[in-house]
């Protein structure tokens, strides 16, 4: 008997046959996927890593951000317990206290202007804005145009151009506009 399983099988002190131009191109595209791979996996780790880091650093800032506007305010409470404590033993007490409370008003709207807040331009006389003003009131005038600022009944305000609170407004409307 023939044994047919002799043919697939090469002895282990045979050379390997040689391979094609395919096979060698095949190992090397591998290869170089692989390498790609190996890059695109390190790539990933490091955005990772670095998102996370940003993540870290971003928490921190947000934590600290307001540190700043704050000391300022805690100088604002210190001047408004002494304006108090002033106020109790001055003889002249409404004149001390007055003072003392337009000293921390000028104080407080310097450290707003710094942190970029400024009020809404809103005059009695002018017509309303809705975009920066809510009318809250209204009263029936002859003697003035629809939808005029009568009084201002609470300042607007605005951070870096953006609209932080509407002014509240008394607004005028004509008896001929009511139907």
């Amino acid at each position: 008997m023939v044994n047919n399983n002799s043919n697939k099988e090469t002895p282990k002190n045979q050379p390997e046959k040689p391979k094609t131009e395919i096979e060698k191109f095949l190992e090397a595209e591998k290869k170089r996927s692989e390498e790609y791979l190996n890059r695109l996996k390190y790539l990933q780790a490091d955005f990772e890593n670095l998102k996370q880091r940003f993540n870290r650093e971003a928490e921190q800032i947000k934590n600290h951000s307001n540190e700043r506007l704050a000391i300022q305010l805690l100088d604002i409470a210190d001047e408004l317990e002494l304006a108090i404590k002033v106020g109790k033993s001055a003889e002249n007490l409404q004149k001390t206290l007055i003072d003392g409370v337009e000293m921390t008003l000028k104080k407080l709207k310097k450290i707003l202007e710094q942190e970029g807040v400024t009020e809404v331009d809103c005059v009695e006389g002018k017509i309303f804005d809705p975009a920066v003003s809510n009318a809250v009131l209204t009263e029936e005038r002859e003697d003035c145009e629809a939808c005029t600022i009568l009084q201002i009944i609470r300042k607007g305000y605005a951070m870096k151009g953006r609209v932080i609170r509407p002014s509240v407004v008394k607004v005028s409307i004509n008896s001929k506009q009511k139907t």
